[in-house]
């Protein structure tokens, strides 16, 4: 016996059909968003992307790297740790200098700076090991250290003792170098500071401090990138590819 076809079975069959529809852009939209924030969280896509040149700071973390490899993957500059306080050397600063150059990134070199020391003596630590080579971007200081110290008393004036720092690597140089800092840190101790330049760790929001002074910004602090086997920290230069080569020209 053949059925008997009624006009609300068209309804029915709309209405599962509309459902179906919206339970297939939801699914679409949900993975959508599930791939964006996975691509977020790994450096691979972020919002300001195209807006700024992007590069990378590593030190002996990051173990061995390939840095034709990760040249290639949308890395315009590097920022390489060379030394610690007034004795520590970073262990795989001079391979990562030479092979960073070798692969056509600009590069500079950072020291951390620590509260046990006096300024010169790391100053002294830092140009011993960082050669003078035509090209680099100005190096950087990183603020951060909140101690307490091992071994002696915390220097008393941390802003003297930082320029001390500054200023002698400025001369021998040739460029003023930047101040890495944190938030924590810079209202604890940096907050009067005028007249520098910052590169700022802000991860995955603009940073809402130095707004017009920072030239670096830290944007993330667990991407992934060929050439590098773990995760490795994120930055951008404020300014396109033609101010990038300028900021790597004496001062």
């Amino acid at each position: 016996m053949s059925a008997t076809w009624r006009p609300r079975d068209l309804c029915r069959t709309g209405r599962r059909g509309r459902q179906r529809a919206v339970i297939i852009a939801f699914g679409l939209g949900a993975a959508m968003l599930a791939c964006s924030l996975v691509a977020l969280l790994a450096g691979w896509w972020t919002p300001w992307t195209g807006r700024f040149v992007q590069g990378v700071d590593v030190s002996h973390h990051q173990s061995a790297i390939d840095w034709r490899a990760l040249a290639s993957d949308n890395i315009a500059f590097a920022y390489i740790k060379a030394t610690e306080g007034a004795d520590h050397v970073d262990t795989r600063f001079a391979q990562n200098w030479e092979q960073a150059a070798a692969a056509g990134l600009p590069r500079g070199a950072y020291h951390f700076f620590t509260l046990c020391q006096p300024g010169a003596r790391q100053a002294a630590n830092f140009m011993a090991i960082v050669p003078r080579a035509g090209g680099s971007l100005p190096h950087a200081l990183d603020m951060e250290h909140m101690g307490p110290c091992r071994e002696g008393p915390t220097i008393s004036d941390v802003v003297g003792e930082m320029r001390a720092w500054l200023n002698l690597v400025e001369a021998h140089y040739g460029a003023r170098p930047l101040i890495y800092t944190t938030r924590e840190f810079h209202d604890s101790y940096l907050r009067d500071v005028t007249g520098e330049r910052f590169w700022i760790r802000s991860l995955f929001v603009r940073p809402d401090f130095r707004q017009q002074e920072w030239v670096i910004w830290q944007n993330h602090n667990n991407a992934r990138r060929h050439g590098v086997s773990g995760p490795v920290d994120l930055n951008v230069f404020r300014g396109d590819a033609r101010a990038l080569a300028k900021f790597g020209e004496p001062t």
